[in-house]
């Protein structure tokens, strides 16, 4: 993935050494939907990325030098699994999110595969991914499960 420098902002491969600055990114930008479904943990929100960090898989958003988001682009067996997709509040709405996501779209075409992901109800980041063709698969109280199949359809 290449620079956007236009706006301030790049992507790069991630390190082991990023996990804690993403692990705090992913507790301020989850914490209002957790906190409206009443499961924010100070502890578990950190935890869980930790847990679940694929340095492989993952690609750091950087803003004005310092880390300012990540996602993870995780292959299974049929499918890609969009995970870990989260900006720091103070660079949201500058179309970062759009362009990332715009850009690992176009390579999961290319490869004529599946991308899932889950979304926690309510969450104003559903309607960036019903926009690139993502569709709910099932839903439970917490989450919404989505995929869009190549080239946008559901």
């Amino acid at each position: 993935m290449s620079a956007n420098t236009l706006q301030g902002w790049r992507l790069r491969p991630a390190t082991s050494e990023d996990v804690e600055p993403m692990a705090e990114i992913r507790a301020a930008a989850m914490r209002p939907d957790l906190e409206r479904l009443g499961r924010y943990d100070e502890h578990r929100v950190r935890q869980r990325l930790r847990d679940a960090y694929a340095p492989e898989y993952t690609t750091v958003v950087e803003a004005g030098g310092a880390v300012a988001g990540c996602v993870a682009l995780r292959p299974s067996e049929d499918c890609f699994w969009l995970e870990h997709f989260y900006l720091a509040p103070e660079v949201r709405g500058r179309g970062i999110g759009t362009a990332v996501l715009t850009g690992l779209l176009a390579r999961t075409d290319a490869e004529g595969a599946p991308v899932r992901l889950n979304v926690l109800q309510g969450s104003a980041a559903r309607s960036l991914y019903e926009r690139h063709g993502f569709a709910p698969e099932r839903e439970d109280p917490v989450d919404v499960f989505m995929v869009r199949l190549p080239g946008g359809g559901s």
